[in-house]
């Protein structure tokens, strides 16, 4: 764990106490400034609950391939449902796909207006046929309240910045939010120290992810503590004279604490001022190791212009984050370059009547 990277206690936020408020605004400040990755304290995550809802995700796992199949949803781009190994890649990669299996649900209501228009992006929850005892109540349960303590530290963020505190989670009201459960898969030994990632180096796409922490398996199936010291999230620092490539950091959040996340959404909006969090996370140097864990990502609603607010817009980052785009264009975009909506998604993004008039030209 790397003590300097800040905590904040969301208590401290909802205080509306002069200096409370500011101690952490300070913490966000340097924490989301310069790691783009803040723990948090008094998040709400029950930890009792959240390995009960581990216990019914590694249950379904588990089940043979072709039973998970059919809850892999190709044609909703793996939004919702089951995501098969070997499936999403990062954009600045290797071209390794990450070697993890995952499930994704929305635990909050979507807004209808917005999913007409974007259907691949918001659909209807799915679930598993006889799902495992715990998975469905657990699964939104989760992901309710990791949303809670999101919007919080997002009131915070808005604080800290100097702006309006419902500047961030006016702008995420209806949007695709998502909680993804993750299975990182065991490495067989002649994969070990081989370069096989967990997952590659990648920033996050949205606005705000939360990470209320895993738990490794042995390769008996047992609950253990890390296998060794190569194991799990390192983020890479903002660039500076002294380190120009950043530094790579561990991210362990303290005893009682969740991790949060700068996704590329809020990156944008603040002109670069919060830094998208460049993360990896790294396989063990031993074989037969196995990592669940969860995730849930705050979106900007899809009709959101993704641009720099205008406190943060220069000549510099009007250029660098150029030209204005829509978040659900954005989102379409992302999950084509990350292999989980196909290229022909793309031709969603233009005029699609190009054959109109040849159309009309033929009429008798």
């Amino acid at each position: 764990m790397d003590p300097s990277i800040p905590t904040v206690d969301l208590e401290d936020i909802a205080s509306h106490e002069p200096a409370r408020v500011e101690q952490a605004s300070a913490a966000i400040r340097e924490a989301l400034g310069t790691y783009g990755l803040i723990y948090l304290r008094n998040h709400g995550i029950n930890t009792v609950d959240l390995d009960r809802f581990y216990d019914a995700f590694r249950a379904f796992v588990a089940r043979p391939e072709e039973q998970k199949r059919p809850y892999g949803r190709v044609d909703l781009w793996f939004q919702r449902g089951w995501t098969p190994p070997n499936t999403e890649i990062a954009v600045a990669s290797s071209g390794q796909p990450d070697f993890k299996e995952c499930y994704f649900a929305a635990p909050v209501e979507v807004d209808p207006r917005v999913a007409a228009q974007y259907p691949e992006l918001y659909p209807e929850n799915i679930w598993p046929d006889d799902e495992p005892a715990g998975f469905r109540e657990g699964y939104l349960a989760l992901g309710k309240a990791l949303h809670r303590a999101g919007l919080a530290l997002l009131r915070g963020a808005a604080m800290a910045l100097g702006l309006p505190d419902d500047t961030f989670t006016r702008m995420v009201e209806g949007g695709p939010h998502v909680t993804r459960a993750l299975n990182y898969l065991p490495l067989s030994p002649d994969q070990v120290n081989k370069g096989i990632l967990w997952g590659e180096e990648h920033t996050d796409f949205n606005l705000l992810t939360l990470l209320p922490g895993g738990r490794f398996y042995n390769p008996e199936g047992k609950p253990a503590g890390p296998p060794d010291d190569k194991s799990g999230l390192y983020l890479r620092t903002r660039a500076n004279a002294e380190h120009p490539q950043g530094r790579m950091v561990r991210g362990i959040a303290p005893e009682g604490c969740i991790v949060a996340q700068v996704g590329q959404q809020l990156e944008i909006l603040t002109g670069g001022v919060f830094l998208a969090t460049p993360h990896v996370i790294t396989a063990p140097g031993v074989p037969g190791w196995t990592r669940i864990s969860s995730a849930h990502f705050i979106h900007l609603q899809s009709n959101q212009f993704l641009f720099p607010l205008e406190k943060f817009q220069t000549p510099e980052t009007i250029r660098n984050y150029s030209p204005p785009v829509l978040a659900g264009t954005y989102a379409i975009k992302t999950l084509v370059d990350i292999g989980l909506a196909p290229k022909e998604a793309l031709d969603k993004l233009g005029y699609r009547h190009y054959d109109r008039l040849d159309a009309m030209r033929a009429r008798k």
